[in-house]
C-alpha cells in the first residue's frame, strides 16, 4: 500500500507526473481538476477563492472516502489534488496515517516561465488526459501566491522534484 501526495504550483507537471507514477505503481490516481470541472464549473460565476475552496473541500471528502476503501483493500493511491496549502496536505497526511498508511509528499517545481509555457500549451492542445479547463493568465497569477512550498520536515518521507523540461516519475 502506497500513498503519495503530489503537490506543486500551477504548471509544475503534477498531473503528468501522477499519471506516470500511477501507471508505474498500479495505483489509483485522484486528480482534483476533473472533479471540480465536472461537479462545479457550470456554477462558478467568478474566481472567488473561498467559493472554490469550499467545493474543493467537498471533493476532498469524497475522494478520501473512496481512497480509504482502496487503501483498506491493499491498493495504493496517488493524490493529484493541488495541495496548494499546507493545511490541505496535513489533512490528507493525517487521514492516511490514521489508517496505518505512510504517506509521501512529492513536491514538483519548475521555473515560472516554464510553468506558464506548459499551461499555455495545455490550453492549446487540450489533451484529454491533462486538460480539464482553461487556465487563464489571470488564474495562473491568482494562484501563484497561494501555493505554500512544503517545508523540509514535510518532505522527510517524500521528495522534491525539479521537473525541468520533462516530467518523469
Amino acid at each position: 500500500m502506497k500513498v503519495i501526495l503530489v503537490c506543486g504550483p500551477t504548471g509544475a507537471g503534477k498531473t503528468t507526473y501522477s499519471i506516470k507514477l500511477a501507471e508505474a505503481l498500479g495505483a489509483v490516481r485522484f486528480s482534483i481538476d476533473p472533479w471540480m470541472q465536472n461537479l462545479y464549473s457550470k456554477d462558478m460565476k467568478n474566481l472567488d477563492y473561498s467559493w472554490i475552496l469550499e467545493r474543493v473541500e467537498r471533493c476532498y471528502k469524497q475522494i478520501w472516502e473512496v481512497s480509504e476503501q482502496v487503501l483498506q483493500s491493499g491498493g495504493s493511491v496517488i493524490w493529484d489534488l493541488g495541495f496548494a496549502e499546507k493545511s490541505q496536505r496535513d489533512l490528507f497526511v493525517g487521514l492516511a496515517k490514521g489508517i496505518g498508511a505512510a504517506p509521501e509528499i512529492h513536491y514538483l517545481d519548475a521555473p515560472v516561465a516554464q510553468r506558464k509555457e506548459r499551461v499555455r500549451m495545455r490550453n492549446i492542445n487540450k489533451d484529454p488526459k491533462l486538460y480539464s479547463f482553461e487556465v487563464s493568465t489571470f488564474m495562473f497569477e491568482f494562484m501563484e501566491p497561494k501555493f505554500e512550498v512544503p517545508a523540509e520536515n514535510e518532505l522527510q518521507s517524500g521528495k522534491k522534484i525539479e521537473t525541468g523540461q520533462n516530467v518523469v516519475a
